[in-house]
């Protein structure tokens, strides 16, 4: 049943049912301490009367009297008073009555009233013999007869008290629960109100507005606090969502690339088989051309497919060898084995040792790219100057070319897979624009990082920033 309810409505009623308890206890309480005192007052009143009745009748002799008789002293309008002997039987009794008024309805008293003998008196309340009036009876012992003096009063006031007492404290309650309920629903609509709000946030999210944010979340509320971490939730769905988009955009881009990549070899392989199906094979001269052409597209399709699977495993985190590397010789080897592919280009080679924790064939294989990619942007006999060293506790690499330079935006993206800045794809000008992507991921893989710019004077600088390494670890 309270599963159905809102979270407004259980919390209201929450208040309402608490402060109901609340309220019950208290008026209960206050009910039976005033009934409690009203008696007790009763009480010291009846025992005034009965000690009066006994002086009156046993110390000064007066007995019962006649028919008519007034009362005793202490015998008050609508009060009872009766003594009775050793065995029970009424001696005599009086019923106080006001001038000019019936004698009202005496109590209702029982044969046998059980009376202490250490002389404490014993009360007790019964109803009037006739009418709904009730009586407060007091009974106690003569000592020296061993007869019994009972003194009885009306509670006709005592009870219109406990009754206006009792209707009062109903009426109060009431109001009181009312106002609490009012109070308590305008409370918690306003302390809920963020919670509102932070469906509607979620909703607008649902519906595709990831840019929507919880406002004005305090943090020193619950809500508030809940509203913070909600919008720190949603920055980070936010930009994981960007994220995802731009990685299904380079996704799709690296495909189409690929594509377009691996269609060309494909097709030269296909028109190259054709000319064989075609007779090349009975002529030589063909049948070299044709042989050699499927060989050397074969192989740039294994070169591509390689440097695709490199770049696929160092996208799954896969750890690379973890050896001391003498980086200075690895770019000196790179540098020769350049120097010997292009004789007439200079190369001015700038070393300092220092060393690095990494993989000792990637560390080649990008400095390898980085020379090739010298070759295929920059004419032939352009001068080329390395420089390998310590800088700042790392290893820095910087391959400075003497060509057209580039652009900003050029500098930006030129490590990005298959991006060549010549947009016709001519194969003259370069490969299949994987080199440089290799270089940024082997050397984020080892924990560093690669930048481009273009020199004023012309040119262009690649540096390689590698965390450098000594003999007590990482620097």
């Amino acid at each position: 049943m309270l599963d159905r309810l809102s979270l407004r409505a259980r919390l209201v009623l929450g208040v309402i049912v608490l402060s109901a308890v609340g309220l019950a206890i208290a008026n209960v309480a206050t009910y039976a301490s005033l009934r409690s005192f009203l008696f007790d007052r009763t009480d010291a009143t009846l025992a005034d009367s009965s000690h009066a009745v006994e002086h009156s009748v046993f110390e000064h002799g007066r007995g019962c009297g006649g028919p008519g008789d007034r009362p005793p002293p202490g015998v008050e309008p609508g009060d009872y008073a009766e003594v009775r002997s050793a065995d029970g039987t009424v001696v005599c009794s009086w019923q106080g009555q006001a001038f000019g008024e019936a004698a009202p309805s005496p109590p209702a008293l029982p044969a046998d009233i059980d009376v202490p003998p250490s002389g404490d008196a014993h009360s007790f309340n019964v109803d009037a013999q006739d009418g709904g009036d009730r009586y407060r009876v007091q009974a106690s012992a003569e000592p020296g007869t061993g007869g019994t003096v009972i003194v009885a009063t009306s509670l006709a006031d005592v009870d219109a008290t406990l009754s206006r007492l009792l209707a009062i404290e109903l009426l109060v309650t009431l109001a009181v629960l009312v106002a609490l309920g009012l109070l308590g629903l305008w409370v918690v609509r306003l302390g809920l109100r963020p919670l509102d709000a932070i469906g509607e946030t979620a909703a607008a999210i649902a519906a595709g507005d990831l840019t929507r944010r919880v406002e004005r979340a305090e943090p020193n509320t619950e809500v508030g606090r809940l509203g913070i971490a909600l919008n720190a939730m949603l920055g980070q769905i936010e930009s994981a969502f960007k994220v995802r988009e731009a990685t299904e955009r380079k996704l799709r881009r690296f495909v189409a690339d690929a594509s377009h990549e691996l269609r060309t070899p494909l097709a030269a392989v296909r028109a190259y088989a054709e000319l064989f199906s075609r007779g090349a094979d009975r002529r030589p001269d063909d049948l070299e051309r044709a042989m050699s052409g499927i060989s050397r597209e074969s192989e740039r399709m294994s070169l591509l497919v390689e440097d695709l699977l490199l770049l696929a495993r160092l996208d799954e985190g896969r750890p690379l060898t973890r050896d001391v590397v003498e980086l200075d010789d690895v770019v000196g080897e790179a540098v020769e084995t350049a120097g010997t592919v292009e004789p007439d280009r200079p190369f001015e080679l700038d070393s300092e040792p220092v060393t690095v924790l990494g993989d000792r064939e990637r560390l080649r294989q990008i400095v390898d790219n980085l020379l090739a990619n010298v070759r295929s942007h920059t004419p032939a006999g352009a001068p080329v100057r390395v420089r390998v060293g310590p800088e700042n506790g790392h290893a820095v690499i910087e391959v400075e070319d003497s060509g057209p330079g580039m652009s900003d935006e050029e500098a930006d993206r030129v490590f990005e897979r298959f991006y060549r800045a010549d947009q016709s794809r001519s194969r003259s000008s370069g490969g299949v624009g994987l080199g440089l992507s290799i270089v940024a991921a082997v050397a984020e893989a080892h924990g560093g990082t690669v930048s481009a710019h273009s020199n004023g004077g012309g040119g262009a600088t690649f540096r390689i920033e590698l965390i450098a390494h000594t003999n007590g670890g990482p620097e």
